[in-house]
């Protein structure tokens, strides 16, 4: 999420999420951070979103709880979407609908639209013309000349705006660090076509539920091999029958059938589409590795992920994998199998780009620490001024002055954790640090009896264990720690209830990290005898 700031009025592109790691166990997805706009969301003209993917639309329903007469700017199928995941959210949106070619305005902010192409149809970069100057950013794209949609990016117009004259230049950097140019989406046909030619009983792909030309590639070699085709998955079926409605998935007549259906069919006929590409525990393909899915997978299947491994996403994914491998399915992956290609404009047609528009500062964005660092070296190699190339990151403002990009500040820009119903509050960093100390070494429950006449105990403590292996030997070990430093404790003073907690938590605390190194969640209950 970028914000944009002129003549006291805000303009925001793109509102997406992201995914939680391994380390942020029980987290939906996380959100851009509000918390700098929230006082201002009155000032806020318009959210433009440059296509359809959730790391760029996500966020949309959350911002406009905020403010839901925000409009909301794009194209056909980014806004169909938008509108798709609003309605669950039971939102109504104010949307405004925009194609390449068209300049809208909004505010003291004057957008063009240009047309790129990326791994989902119908994507836009956006030129934005105000008086302190003009900014063009790419969103996510690559330069594919042999598209799916025969929708090419508009080299002509980045060559027109660099004519004009782009201040700031901010560019899509997830490939930087990859040489040369991003394969085009038609040169894994012949790997995908193997699949089908060679699977003996059914296959299953897993893809993003919003990357339609490649479930179209699926689609039509399901076509030329006979088998029908079902979508598994709510996010899947929604997303596909709004892109078919609006024409930007083909599919013959009677290839789609209800997944029910499969059941009265011969496996060799066929073919599922699911998500869960990215080993995501709560997503079809997970569920189906795990064996708790109405799908059971089988000796012979095929299983065919045709998407990226998103970086920290490699264990999740290889722990699917194995599983599916255990019931009998050949798994075929962009590890083994050329079977993927990148949505994102590879170093060589950065370069490209950076020749073509000639601008007088850059700014990378979308991509890690080390993408931006990469794409920053590539626009100084073209001829761009060192001090004006700006690598940020969330949370740093800059400004446009005279020409001229500077960083001049920061704002708040914390993670913000979607927990079940809870956003940000309960679902903290603490919170979650607690999480994965309770996965990794369990939890100890203490419970003492104290006299508060005498201080001490009136029996001996009882310890509740999860997760944590509890003996004779544990719970010996553990008495004495605490009888120990009660002894001590009293030699001082006589100790009260919450003292003796302390006392319980700390001993044990000391005692297991010396004994087992282990640290458990310890909580300590004492009941006045």
């Amino acid at each position: 999420m970028t914000v944009f700031e002129h003549k006291g009025k805000l303009l925001i592109v793109d509102c997406g999420v992201l995914f939680p790691e391994e380390t942020q166990p029980g987290v939906n997805v996380i959100l851009p951070d509000f918390s700098y706009i929230r006082s201002r969301m009155q000032d806020v003209v318009a959210v433009v979103l440059t296509h359809g993917h959730e790391d760029h639309i996500g966020g949309v329903p959350y911002l406009l709880r905020e403010r839901a007469d925000i409009p909301v700017v794009g194209s056909e199928l980014t806004l169909a979407f938008v509108s798709a995941k609003l309605e669950e959210h039971r939102i109504t949106p104010k949307l405004q609908q925009v194609k390449e070619g068209q300049r809208r305005s909004f505010g003291p902010f004057d957008l063009e639209f240009l047309a790129v192409n990326h791994s989902i149809p119908d994507g836009l970069a956006v030129a934005i013309r105000t008086e302190a100057g003009l900014v063009l950013a790419t969103g996510d794209f690559k330069m594919d000349q042999f598209p799916l949609d025969n929708r090419l990016t508009d080299l002509p117009g980045f060559a027109r705006l660099g004519e004009e004259g782009v201040d700031l230049f901010m560019t899509d950097s997830t490939n930087a660090e990859v040489p040369g140019f991003t394969m085009t989406e038609e040169d894994i046909r012949p790997a995908i076509d193997s699949v089908f030619r060679t699977a003996p009983r059914r296959i299953i792909v897993s893809s993003f539920a919003s990357h339609v030309h490649r479930i179209q590639q699926v689609i039509d070699a399901s076509a030329r091999h006979n088998r029908k085709v079902a979508f598994v998955g709510r996010s899947m079926v929604r997303n596909m029958a709004i892109a078919e409605k609006l024409g930007f998935l083909h599919v013959p007549k009677g290839l789609i059938v209800d997944v029910k259906a499969l059941e009265r069919m011969k496996d060799s006929q066929v073919t599922m589409i699911c998500t869960g590409s990215q080993g995501e525990p709560m997503a079809a393909l997970s569920r189906m590795a795990n064996r708790e899915h109405t799908i059971k997978i089988g000796e012979g299947d095929t299983v065919l992920l045709a998407s990226s491994l998103i970086p920290g996403n490699e264990n999740s994914i290889y722990r699917v994998i194995n599983g599916l491998t255990r019931w009998g399915a050949n798994v075929v992956h962009k590890g083994n199998a050329k079977v993927h290609v990148s949505g994102h404009a590879s170093a060589g047609e950065l370069v490209y780009c950076y020749n073509l528009v000639k601008p007088k500062n850059v700014m990378p964005i979308h991509g890690e620490w080390r993408h931006l660092k990469a794409n920053a070296e590539l626009a100084i190699r073209t001829g761009v001024p060192e001090a004006q190339v700006l690598v940020v990151e969330d949370g740093v403002v800059v400004d446009l002055v005279d020409g001229v990009a500077k960083i001049v500040g920061r704002v708040p820009a914390e993670i913000v954790l979607v927990d079940g119903m809870t956003v940000g509050g309960v679902a903290s960093e603490e919170a979650l640090a607690d999480r994965v100390q309770l996965s990794n070494d369990g939890a100890v429950t203490i419970l003492g009896i104290l006299d508060t006449r005498t201080g001490a105990l009136v029996e001996p403590v009882e310890f509740i264990a999860r997760g944590f292996v509890q003996d004779n030997a544990w719970i010996q070990g553990a008495t004495k720690s605490i009888d120990d430093a009660l002894r001590a404790a009293n030699k001082v003073k006589i100790v009260d209830g919450p003292e003796l907690e302390e006392i319980f938590t700390q001993s044990v605390t000391r005692w297991m990290q010396r004994k087992y190194r282990r640290i458990p969640v310890i909580t300590s209950v004492v009941v006045d005898a």
